[in-house]
């Protein structure tokens, strides 16, 4: 598949089919793709917890807030929802530098994971918005930080990419079949001109 048509098909994903597990060899194939990552000062502070198993599943799911935008629906329904999550960690004693370095590198890593997965046909969700209780729940010590939450799973979904409307509404919606859209700037729309004095 071109680099192209992968990164277009490589869209936030929240609807799943529960019933169909992804093999671990495949998770760790793509937090391999995370470990390649290019990282500031070669730091490589980020770690990853992998949760497959149900039990672990349903403490961490209702910590998550689902699709801000979606203000009526609380998230996928059971039966619906990720088969894994890789909950993304900073390891304090290895970072050198200011954490927002590791934001760059986290979203590197993740972007190298979605990609992975996509390849594969399965996809996933970057979550940023979620109970500070995570850490406990997770028994997670206070060397590491919870970064970001990825969830994964082979779609139960369509996702649609649709030219931004001149109302300019960025606002992902879904229509009455449950089609996922999401409005994109044009390319005109977001590259600056240069606008220089002219160099002799």
């Amino acid at each position: 598949m071109k680099i192209h048509n992968l990164v277009e098909k490589t869209r936030s994903v929240r609807r799943y089919k529960e019933n169909k597990e992804i093999e671990e060899a495949v998770l760790l194939e793509l937090l391999d793709l995370a470990r390649m990552s290019g990282s500031a000062r070669n730091g490589q502070s980020l770690k990853y917890m992998l949760l497959t198993q149900p039990k672990l599943r349903d403490r961490v799911f209702p910590l998550l807030r689902w699709a801000g935008y979606l203000r009526d629906w609380p998230g996928p329904s059971p039966g619906e929802r990720p088969v894994a999550y890789i909950i993304c960690l900073l390891d304090r004693k290895r970072s050198k530098g200011p954490e927002r370095e590791v934001h760059c590198d986290l979203g590197i890593a993740t972007q190298n994971i979605l990609l992975g997965a996509a390849e594969k046909g399965i996809y996933g969700c970057r979550i940023a918005a979620f109970s500070k209780d995570i850490s406990k729940v997770l028994y997670i010590d206070e060397k590491h930080k919870v970064l970001l939450v990825l969830a994964l799973g082979y779609p139960a979904e369509k996702i649609v990419l649709e030219p931004l409307g001149d109302n300019g509404d960025i606002r992902y919606w879904r229509d009455e079949k449950g089609v996922h859209h999401v409005p994109k700037r044009s390319l005109d729309d977001i590259i600056l001109p240069v606008n220089l004095p002219a160099i002799e």
